[in-house]
């Protein structure tokens, strides 16, 4: 039995699988190292009932997540996992690899995942170069769930969000300056606040303001991180993933487009391909 885990900041999907067939899919708080430490890691693993199942029957784990992009982080997951998994032989990479297995396979390609954070890549067919886009949600993440929640907020408390989409957001959230200011500089992983506007996004769609905001997040990303790897990368086909690429897709191919450049795919769950993946590979 083989255990695919993709995990942001919010969720990790998890899927289950035995000689091709799924056997459990299911999701928990996601697995990041860095905000998570190997304690929080262990109690989240001993408290979901279907790893407790299937954990002596698991033989290969492969986990992608957000914030494994170094040894030392890497290093959190894997021990803890191993710790868990007593007979399973652990694989821990960064999301960016996952995307790469899901949509480019063992081909090349420029990889960019548009989801709870933002970050791009080229692979060559085997690894990810290591670059230094991923700066996370303080400095980095234009265009993401996290990107928009900030703007979202700034816009609230600035007194600058249109009317109509004022009276939506306090009908739905009902918080106050004191509330927010609290979740975003007080309360721990406050990323996982500011992501949680993303649905709103979704449902509101159709309005100016949201339009706009999605656009001006993927016009930065595409302008300071996709077109630099492009360029150096001339004829590399142009892959995405993640929640906000899929769910907004047709404006990301639109700001793609005024960049010259043509979107091979979108995907919005990267597990299921990377399933697909190692499945065969184990077959």
């Amino acid at each position: 039995m083989i255990a695919v885990v993709y995990s942001g900041s919010r969720y990790a999907n998890w899927k289950l699988a035995d000689k091709g067939s799924i056997i459990a899919e299911f999701k928990t708080l996601g697995i990041n190292p860095f905000f998570n430490d190997e304690r929080f890691i262990t109690q989240l693993l001993n408290k979901t009932n279907e790893l407790v199942t299937y954990a002596e029957r698991i033989k290969k784990i492969y986990f992608f997540g957000a914030g494994a992009s170094s040894p030392d982080r890497k290093k959190i997951i894997a021990t803890s996992f191993s710790n868990f998994f007593r007979y399973g032989k652990i694989s821990v990479e960064h999301d960016l690899k996952a995307a790469a297995l899901a949509t480019c396979g063992d081909h090349e390609g420029v990889v960019g995942i548009i989801g709870s954070g933002s970050n791009v890549a080229y692979y060559n067919g085997r690894s990810v170069k290591e670059n230094n886009n991923g700066l996370g949600y303080i400095l980095s993440d234009e265009g993401s769930a996290n990107w928009l929640g900030r703007r979202l907020l700034k816009s609230f408390l600035n007194h600058t969000l249109p009317e109509p989409l004022l009276n939506k957001f306090n009908k739905k959230f009902g918080l106050e300056r004191k509330q927010i200011l609290d979740k975003v500089y007080r309360q721990p992983q406050p990323v996982l606040f500011l992501t949680s506007f993303s649905e709103f996004f979704a449902e509101n769609a159709n309005d100016t303001y949201v339009k706009e905001t999605v656009k001006e997040g993927f016009d930065l990303y595409f302008k300071n991180y996709v077109t630099p790897i492009t360029e150096t990368n001339p004829g590399a086909p142009l892959h995405f993933a993640g929640t906000i690429a899929f769910a907004f897709e047709p404006w990301l191919r639109e700001v793609a487009g005024n960049y010259g450049l043509e979107i091979a795919s979108v995907v919005k769950a990267p597990i299921f391909n990377v399933l697909t993946y190692y499945t065969n590979k184990n077959q």
